[in-house]
């Protein structure tokens, strides 16, 4: 085991430290979201920052780097107060990176890296067609980080798709069915592989795989 301290992170280089800090973690979720502007204009940014908030209300966090920058997706979000998160396949996950590149607020990613967009009902925000697991969502609140000026936006999920392969009878979604894909510091990606299902643990009594 290498030890590290606040001492030895200040003398990283930027680089080191993005990288250790992005990955030291662990695996994270791989999401698409999909907004449109004030203007009619589609957007589709790639995000590992996308968490669990609760069940009842379904919610859902989202984090969202300091606007030293552009930041489309949570303007569009701000404007329009809804937004689409999209899992990503194997199948086409060169694609799903490639929506990490800083474009012109008029240029539309799912037409740049050649992903599909769709719409149901009055819904406004644009999903990814291909994309097996996806939630509608419309915003909810934000929270400010003072400690480095990013933001966590809360949505509440108002609609959602789940390939019916992917669905367990106990409405538990199995990712690593359909092939959906995480990742692990800014571009280095993977399929998981389950290991076991267990029950759900009480005091006193053994772990029990289901």
């Amino acid at each position: 085991m290498r030890y590290f301290s606040s001492k030895d992170f200040i003398k990283w280089d930027q680089s080191f430290r993005r990288n250790f800090f992005n990955s030291v973690g662990g695996f994270k979720s791989l999401n698409l979201i999909g907004t449109r502007s004030a203007n009619g204009a589609a957007n589709l940014g790639l995000f590992f920052s996308v968490t669990h908030i609760g069940s009842t209300p379904p919610l859902v966090g989202v984090i969202f780097r300091s606007p030293t920058v552009p930041r489309h997706t949570l303007e569009n979000i701000y404007d329009t107060g809804f937004f689409t998160i999209n899992s990503v396949q194997k199948s086409y996950v060169e694609k799903a990176h490639q929506a990490s590149v800083k474009s012109p607020e008029t240029m539309s990613e799912f037409h740049e890296i050649g992903l599909r967009e769709s719409y149901h009902a009055n819904f406004l925000a644009p999903y990814v067609e291909s994309s097996r697991v996806k939630m509608g969502l419309k915003f909810v609140e934000k929270h400010d980080i003072l400690a480095n000026g990013t933001t966590l936006v809360v949505g509440e999920v108002v609609e959602c798709w789940v390939d019916g392969d992917a669905l367990d009878p106990d409405g538990f979604v199995d990712h690593t069915e359909i092939g959906n894909v995480a990742v692990n510091g800014l571009d280095t990606y993977y399929t998981a592989t389950e290991i076991k299902k267990m029950t759900y643990a009480k005091s006193k009594e053994g772990v029990k795989t289901s």
